[in-house]
């Protein structure tokens, strides 16, 4: 990453006011850098580093939507009561993410205790809570409707998965996986089209609910919940946007166990009901399976984009065509 300890701490220091007397890196996570630092005054913080990309426009809009999910995070917490929000701690300026760099920028958490779970389905024992908790953030929505982003559905990298699917008989020259990759794609070339014309059909009819749309984490697997003494509470809110409430709802059914691979503990049709019962709404079936499909064609373009693209022969790109092969393979979304 080319960021040093001392660019951070000088970064804190300035910032937020804090001297760091012991900082630890985190190899927690993904997509984001973390370390954990005590100050002088014996508090904990959690320090997240995200990569805004390379080219400065790319940069510069990432770091304009982070600033505006943190800032929802942080509206959900101080001005909505939702003490389940970890939100980020604004600096002495008041901003929630402080550029560190033209590529990377910095945004500052209380370290929470508290025990997290695998990415996959939720325990047994943890599912009405987290539901209820997923009521009380959907119900907020009007507390931040003038905050949040809004959900587009566009499905990330489309554009150069049309290019692959497009270009099936010729030789793949970016790496030692991306000829295997084309083997698998071509495969696949047929399913894959019926997935998108699938999910084109169930993107439109979603559109047309666009007036009831909630604020959603996006991502409330149990990875980004935190078992505390104090209940649960939502970490990672980089996701948060304005969107169907299925986007987190369908991380409770048996969709989302399939999708992994695992066999489901029941129909969920309860916990559903829970949920409708808690905000008064009915799930729209249409958007509930809108969700599987995006994440199964997310993965899918991908990790074809990225095997298309130069690589070595390294973990990342062999990684990246078994979670394609498994993601090809699997059931119907």
């Amino acid at each position: 990453m080319g960021l040093t300890e001392a660019e951070l701490t000088g970064a804190l220091a300035e910032g937020w006011a804090v001297e760091a007397r012991t900082v630890e890196f985190l190899p927690v996570g993904a997509g984001s850098h973390h370390w954990s630092v005590r100050d002088r005054a014996g508090t904990d913080w959690f320090l997240t580093v995200d990569d805004l990309g390379v080219r400065p426009t790319d940069s510069d809009d990432a770091f304009a939507r982070l600033t505006r999910a943190y800032g929802t995070a942080l509206a959900l917490h101080r001005h909505a009561g939702l003490d389940a929000v970890v939100a980020p701690t604004p600096d002495t300026g008041g901003a929630v993410l402080r550029r560190l760099t033209a590529r990377y920028a910095l945004s500052v958490f209380p370290l929470v205790e508290g025990s997290s779970g695998p990415f996959g389905p939720h325990r047994p024992e943890d599912r009405a809570d987290v539901v209820d908790l997923l009521a009380r953030l959907h119900r907020l929505t009007p507390a931040v409707a003038d905050v949040a982003g809004r959900a587009d559905l566009v499905l990330p990298d489309r554009e150069r998965l049309h290019e692959a699917l497009a270009d099936l008989d010729r030789e793949w020259t970016g790496g030692p996986y991306a000829e295997p990759a084309r083997t698998l794609l071509a495969a696949h070339a047929a399913h894959v089209g019926r997935l998108l014309a699938d999910f084109d059909r169930r993107v439109e009819r979603v559109r047309r609910t666009a007036s009831d749309w909630v604020v959603t984490h996006g991502e409330p697997h149990p990875g980004n919940v935190l078992r505390t003494r104090a209940g649960l509470r939502l970490v990672d809110w980089d996701t948060v946007l304005l969107a169907p409430p299925e986007r987190d709802l369908w991380m409770v059914t048996p969709a989302f166990a399939r999708m992994l691979g695992e066999e489901p503990a029941d129909d969920g049709d309860e916990l559903l009901e829970r949920w409708s019962r808690a905000t008064g709404r009915t799930v729209d079936p249409a958007a509930l399976a809108l969700y599987p499909a995006w994440w199964r064609l997310a993965d899918i373009a991908s990790f074809v984009a990225e095997l298309r693209a130069p690589h070595g022969d390294g973990e990342d790109p062999a990684a990246a065509l078994r979670y394609l092969a498994g993601a090809l393979a699997s059931g119907p979304a």
